[in-house]
C-alpha cells in the first residue's frame, strides 16, 4: 500500500470578500455554504499543523509529528482492522561531558519493551573552553579519536578511545516508535 506523500501544505489562495459576508442572511444557503468552507479550512489547517515535525528538543518525551507506515507484523496478524500510522517520540538527553578514554552511561528515562524501536539516535557534543564541536558518532581522519553511541534499556553509554572529557557538554536526541 504505497501513498504519495509529497508534503504537508495548506494553501494560501482562499480569499473571502469581507463586504459580502457581512450583507448575507445568516438563514440563507450562501450562509451555510461559508460555513462548511471555513470548517473545512480550518480543519485543512489542523491536519498539517498536526502532521509537522515539531523542534522541540525537551529533556521528557515528546510526541514529534513524525509518522511512519503501519506496523507490518499487527497489519499481517489483524488483516481486518485498519492500519495506522506509527507516531514518533522523541527524548533529549543532557548526557554532560565525554568520559576520559572508556565508557560513560547516563539514564535515558525511556520505558523500552518488546515493542520499541528506535528510529534515530545522535548527539553532539561541545568544548565550550576551546571552542570545538563534534557530531557523535564521531571517527577523526587524523587523529586516533573515536565516539561510539549506543542505547540499552535503560541507558545511553557513549564510548570514546581517548581523553575526550574537554568537550563539557553533550545533548543525546532519541527517537523511537513504541509499536
Amino acid at each position: 500500500m504505497a501513498t504519495d506523500f509529497k508534503g504537508s501544505f495548506v494553501p494560501t489562495t482562499n480569499i473571502w470578500d469581507v463586504g459580502a459576508i457581512q450583507e448575507v442572511d445568516v438563514n440563507s444557503g450562501e450562509f451555510k455554504e461559508l460555513l462548511v468552507r471555513l470548517y473545512q479550512n480550518i480543519n485543512l489547517i489542523a491536519i498539517q499543523l498536526n502532521g509537522k515535525d515539531a523542534g522541540y528538543y525537551v529533556l521528557g518525551e515528546f510526541i514529534n509529528g513524525q509518522s511512519y507506515f503501519p506496523n507490518p507484523v499487527t497489519a499481517a496478524a489483524n488483516p481486518t482492522i485498519p492500519s495506522t500510522l506509527r507516531a514518533v517520540y522523541r527524548v533529549t538527553v543532557d548526557f554532560g561531558a565525554l568520559p576520559n578514554t572508556g565508557t560513560k552511561s547516563v539514564a535515558h528515562g525511556i520505558v523500552v519493551d518488546n515493542n520499541t524501536s528506535f528510529t534515530r539516535i545522535y548527539a553532539t557534543a561541545s568544548d565550550t573552553t576551546g571552542h570545538t564541536y563534534i557530531p557523535i558518532p564521531y571517527v577523526s581522519a587524523t587523529e586516533a579519536r573515536e565516539v561510539e553511541i549506543t542505547i540499552d534499556a535503560t541507558n545511553v553509554n557513549i564510548t570514546t578511545s581517548a581523553n575526550l572529557s574537554n568537550f563539557n557538554l553533550c545533548y543525546v536526541v532519541l527517537e523511537y516508535m513504541k509499536q
